[in-house]
């Protein structure tokens, strides 16, 4: 159970935070998107939150994979699992450079820790067999059949623009190491934990860890996150204000709150798209159901009110 003195909130959002479609993917750039991200989280503290973060990696892991990819005649290429561990190394450390110089004008800044972390998934989870989610750069066809035979990799066509390895997007089971993240926060710690979902791993018969070619998505891992840290609510950030029933249609409707029932219902009618607000919903309802506690849905622009009440989406038990 959280602290009943400040509540613990895990927030959610995506590597676009740090990098942008219309960004070079310059490091000034990164650590200017990381300050903006520091004033909005700042806000939460102010509000007397204690803080969980959770952060996505899409477009950095991508840039690491086109850099392997355009040295690889010279450096041998990582495996998809290490270059998980490099933007996570890389953005926790934006993340908390910016958190740290946002907070030192405090009369008590709190201590920032970023935490690498293991994510254990299952090795037997469908996904290994019939990889969908693509990753990395585009590749021209006798590019993709090289690679093909020289690394074992599975290659799909994308959106008429070339092929892209495909890769496994299994659930988070356990989150290696979140007895530090307790401890953290038990001494007033900013935490950054499970950035990128985590670094993918399986449990070996042995018992031993051991690193797979994977993604996991964030906003599945953050609602692990928040239910074995017992937060009080998730924040999940996204790119619009409000989880909207029948978007881009003419009967498009805003849902303000939303409970788990209709939630699920929503969700299993295939009202929100598995590459859009679908994991996102769909997470929610693991947090709601499980701890009885609520989700709230919205865009950085709309945080302040929306944990106020007045804006975003709440789902609720």
């Amino acid at each position: 159970m959280a602290s009943a003195e400040r509540p613990l909130t895990v927030v959610a959002f995506g590597g676009n935070a740090l990098l942008q479609p219309e960004d070079l993917g310059t490091v000034a750039e990164q650590l200017g998107r990381a300050r903006e991200a520091a004033d909005w989280l700042a806000e939460l503290l102010d509000l007397g939150h204690r803080l969980v973060l959770v952060h996505g990696n899409g477009p950095q892991v991508g840039q690491v994979l086109i850099q392997m990819e355009e040295a690889a005649t010279k450096i041998p290429p990582g495996t998809l699992d290490l270059a998980v561990a490099e933007t996570v190394g890389s953005m926790g450390y934006l993340l908390e450079l910016a958190l740290r110089n946002r907070l030192r004008t405090l009369p008590q800044p709190p201590e920032v820790s970023t935490l690498l972390s293991m994510v254990v998934v299952d090795g037997e989870d469908p996904g290994f067999d019939h990889p969908t989610k693509p990753v990395g750069p585009f590749f021209s066809r006798w590019r993709a059949e090289a690679l093909k035979r020289e690394h074992g990799w599975r290659m799909a066509e994308d959106a008429g623009r070339g092929w892209r390895k495909v890769v496994p997007s299994p659930r988070p089971l356990a989150i290696v190491g979140l007895r530090a993240a307790r401890e953290l926060l038990g001494r007033g710690h900013v935490v950054i934990v499970a950035g990128g979902g985590g670094i993918p791993v399986v449990r070996r018969p042995d018992g031993a860890l051991e690193g797979v070619e994977a993604v996991i998505d964030k906003d599945y891992t953050a609602a692990l996150v928040a239910r074995e840290l017992g937060a009080d609510l998730l924040v999940i950030l996204t790119g619009v204000p409000q989880v909207i029933e029948n978007f881009g249609k003419p009967e498009a409707r805003p849902l303000a709150r939303l409970h788990a029932p209709e939630a699920r219902r929503l969700y299993e009618e295939g009202q929100f798209p598995p590459g859009s607000m679908g994991p996102k919903i769909d997470a929610a309802l693991d947090f709601v159901e499980a701890t009885g506690r609520k989700v709230l849905i919205t865009d950085v622009e709309h945080l302040r009110p929306a944990m106020a009440g007045e804006a975003g989406t709440t789902v609720l038990p």
